[in-house]
């Protein structure tokens, strides 16, 4: 029997590998754990709007990705039904966003519940999400345990 937060781990490696969005963007998995994940991106100038600010979407990638990790985390292909994003704070160049998701409402059946907050250096909000997460019927990793 695998440990859980050792599946976790070893579905976050195959997860990034091939993930070029992800790497584009430098964003990095810092901790997964079982419904659980923390990844970091560095904002860049190419990254910012015409108001010279972080565009949203760079934020709303950087949590979208910590949802799938979390939700991955069991090895049960897990993708995003909606998705709702609040922007509370702006993000600048050079700023590190750290984006942390939780289960909220742990999958019963196919569906289940996802919360992200994203910081920036200093810790302070920069923007909530709110993933409901769907399951499919089918493994991420073959060969690896559900857990």
């Amino acid at each position: 029997m695998t440990d859980p937060d050792q599946l976790a781990a070893q579905v976050a490696e195959h997860l990034y590998k091939p993930d070029t969005a992800v790497a584009s963007l430098g964003i990095r998995v810092v901790e997964v754990a079982p419904d659980y994940a923390r990844l970091t991106m560095k904002i860049r100038r190419d990254m910012l709007n015409g108001h010279s600010i972080c565009h949203g979407g760079m934020i709303f990638t950087l949590a979208d990705a910590c949802f799938a990790y979390a939700a991955n985390s069991a090895n049960v292909m897990t993708v995003s039904q909606s998705s709702n994003i609040t922007f509370v704070a702006q993000a600048a160049e050079g700023d590190v966003l750290t984006a942390e998701a939780r289960t909220t409402s742990a999958p019963t059946g196919r569906t289940g519940l996802y919360d992200v907050i994203v910081r920036n250096q200093q810790g302070e909000e920069i923007a909530f999400v709110r993933c409901n997460s769907y399951r499919l019927k089918r493994k991420v990793v073959e060969g690896l345990p559900t857990g």
